[in-house]
């Protein structure tokens, strides 16, 4: 069975890991450390097809056509961890 690329699809928005001082900037510009962010497992395909390891920061760039280009930001992380407060 061919595998399928899931970052060649139209509807997958781009993904990349963010280098150590790409990171700095974006959890000083957001006052936040990296267990605050959303959370994106090691396990998903976009994750997978990028060699993302799990302390990454990834950057998901979407576009639409009223509000231009958003931009998100999720720590991968090796399983999905609930915040007990």
């Amino acid at each position: 069975m061919p595998r399928f690329n899931v970052m060649e699809n139209y509807l997958v928005p781009k993904h990349t890991i963010l280098t150590s001082k790409e990171q700095e900037k974006v959890l000083a510009d957001f006052n936040t450390t990296p267990s605050q962010l959303p959370q994106i497992p090691l396990i998903d395909p976009c994750a997978k097809a990028i060699g993302a390891k799990a302390g990454d920061i990834i950057k998901i760039e979407r576009e639409s056509p009223t509000a231009g280009t958003s931009i998100y930001y999720r720590l991968v992380v090796a399983e999905w961890s609930t915040v007990d407060e």
